[in-house]
C-alpha cells in the first residue's frame, strides 16, 4: 500500500495536494489544500478522544454531502493514526498528496525554522522529549507512521517556537545558574503558529501600521498564552521552557509557587511524574 500515494514527478497530477497535520496528546487535527496559483483548503477534520471512550472521527467538506462525525475505536496513538491514514487513502486519488506539514510543539535549541523531517530531527527531538513529554513522542509516532506508509513523501515540520526564537535575551533566560542554559533549559515560548497567524490576520483587517505598532496577542483556549509584540517581533510572552508554563489553561496550572513541589512531596509523597500529570491534566480553569 505504501507505493499509493508517492511524490515522485511521474505520479504528480494536475491538482497536487497537501496535507497538515495538528498531533495532540488526545486529538489529531488534519485538513487538506488544494495546491494551485493559491491553497484551497478542500477538507478539515479531526479524531477526539483517542484513547478515551466516545472517540469520533469528524470531517466537514466543501462539498456539504461529505460532511460526517461517527463514533471509532481509537484507544491508542497509533490505532488513531492508522485509521486516518487508511482514510487518507480512500479520500485522496492516487498519486496526489504529495507533502504533509506538521505542527510541532517544541524544537528545543536546535531546529525552530520550517524544515524537511530528516532521520537525525527525528533523533534529536527523541533527545528532547522531557521538554515536551505531552506532545512530542505522538509527534514523533505520527511523522514514523507516515514515514513507513508513504516512504516517499515529503514531511515538513513547522515549530510552534519559531515566532519567539528572536527574543531579547532577557526575555529569553530563566532566572537559574546559567550553566542550564548551555542545556538549552530556556524560554522558548509557544502558540507561536497562531501568533504569526493572528499578526498577518491584524496587518490584513486593521493595517500593516497597526501590525507593526505595539501590539498584545492573546491565545485563549484549552491552552493559553499572551505575546506581546513590537514591530512585528516577539519580545516577550508568558510561557517558558515547556507549554505548561504561564497563565492558568483548561487543565494546566500554569506558573505555580516552585516551592509547591517540595512540599507535595514531603507532605503527600508525590512523586515528580505525578507532579507532571496534576499540573498538566488535573489543575488550572
Amino acid at each position: 500500500m505504501s507505493s499509493r500515494l508517492t511524490n515522485t514527478p511521474s505520479a504528480r497530477p494536475a491538482s497536487p495536494h497537501l496535507l497538515t497535520i495538528n498531533g495532540g496528546s488526545s486529538s489529531i487535527k488534519f485538513a487538506v489544500f488544494e495546491a494551485g496559483p493559491t491553497l484551497r483548503r478542500i477538507l478539515e477534520g479531526r479524531i477526539e478522544r483517542i484513547g478515551l471512550p466516545g472517540a469520533t472521527l469528524q470531517v466537514k467538506s466543501l462539498n456539504q454531502a461529505d460532511n460526517f462525525s461517527r463514533a471509532v475505536a481509537a484507544p491508542d496513538h497509533p490505532t488513531a493514526v492508522a485509521l486516518l491514514m487508511g482514510w487518507i487513502q480512500e479520500r485522496i486519488e492516487h498519486g496526489a498528496l504529495i507533502a504533509v506539514g506538521h505542527r510541532l510543539v517544541h524544537g528545543g535549541p536546535k531546529y525552530w525554522e520550517p524544515q524537511r523531517i530528516t532521520p537525525e530531527m527525528i533523533d534529536e527531538l527523541r533527545q528532547i522529549s522531557p521538554f515536551d513529554p505531552e506532545h512530542l513522542p505522538e509527534a514523533i509516532l505520527l511523522i514514523e507512521a507516515f514515514r513507513r506508509r508513504f516512504p516517499e513523501l515529503t514531511q515538513i515540520a513547522c515549530f510552534d517556537t519559531a515566532f519567539h526564537h528572536d527574543m531579547p535575551r532577557v526575555a529569553r533566560l530563566l532566572p537559574i545558574p546559567r550553566r542550564y542554559e548551555a542545556k538549552g533549559v530556556r524560554r522558548y515560548g509557544f502558540h507561536g503558529l497562531s501568533c504569526a497567524y493572528l499578526m498577518e490576520a491584524l496587518a490584513r483587517v486593521a493595517s500593516a501600521t497597526s501590525a507593526q505598532g505595539r501590539v498584545i496577542l492573546a491565545h485563549l483556549g484549552n491552552g493559553a498564552s499572551v505575546t506581546a509584540v513590537r514591530a512585528g517581533k516577539s519580545i516577550d510572552t508568558s510561557m517558558g521552557l515547556t507549554p505548561s508554563s504561564g497563565l492558568p489553561m483548561s487543565s494546566r496550572s500554569g506558573d505555580l509557587d516552585p516551592g509547591l513541589a517540595l512540599y507535595l512531596a514531603r507532605t503527600e509523597q508525590m512523586t515528580a511524574e505525578q507532579f507532571h500529570h496534576m499540573v498538566n491534566h488535573e489543575s488550572g480553569l
